[in-house]
């Protein structure tokens, strides 16, 4: 396979984009393989150069799904961490992640039999899922996007899949006006009190950490 000039997203992280050459499953020391991955908002799996990114060029076997995003890191090695900022690491296998704004995208609401809520991603169903913490959904009134705390080693942010972001839109109360973003969200009949708060420390952390 030939060389590819990679153009990275933007990095919500360390705010850069960069370029990145590289060949899939290239071998820079003995016994380790290199693949390169990209996640689209909507929270898609595709191989980093895929001419095409649609529903039918993505990952969909569950059980691959699951493995990968249960690994999914931040990107802490010396290698292409400003192009790919996200790792999941498989063995001897090293598999670099790029995104449009986050790898954890929330697909759907799941209610297990003790009627507790979670949040279901990377298209794994209730394999993957974070409890459902109605008080911290999280806009972002610059761009629309909605947010939710995520898995820890992936930065602990996830972003709501656009659908669904949609759906809780008509949940929200504006206390202060829509400039302003949302105050409260209504969920199952109680009114919550939204923390936001908590992005802005989490990326105030996370780009600590990036600098240091």
């Amino acid at each position: 396979m030939m060389n590819v000039l990679r153009y990275s997203r933007f990095n919500i992280i360390s705010g850069t984009k960069s370029f990145a050459n590289y060949v899939q499953g290239q071998s820079p020391a003995p016994n380790i393989r290199e693949y390169f991955y990209f996640i689209n908002h909507q929270g898609m799996l595709f191989l980093d150069d895929a001419r095409i990114k649609n529903f039918t060029s993505c990952f969909k076997e569950k059980k691959f799904l699951t493995f990968f995003f249960k690994r999914l890191k931040i990107n802490d090695s010396n290698r292409y961490a400003n192009e790919f900022p996200y790792l999941s690491l498989c063995g001897r296998e090293k598999n670099y992640v790029s995104c449009d704004d986050l790898p954890i995208v929330f697909t759907h609401v799941i209610k297990n039999k003790n009627d507790d809520y979670f949040l279901s991603y990377g298209y794994a169903e209730d394999s993957l899922v974070v409890p459902f913490h109605p008080h911290k959904i999280f806009m972002n009134i610059k761009t629309g996007r909605v947010y939710h705390p995520g898995p820890l080693t992936a930065n602990g942010i996830g972003l709501l899949k656009s659908k669904l972001a949609i759906e809780f839109s008509s949940r929200f109360k504006f206390e202060n006006g829509e400039n302003q973003g949302p105050t409260h969200f209504n969920w199952e009949g109680t009114e919550y009190i939204l923390d936001n708060q908590w992005y802005q420390d989490k990326l105030h952390l996370l780009k600590n950490e990036i600098n240091d």
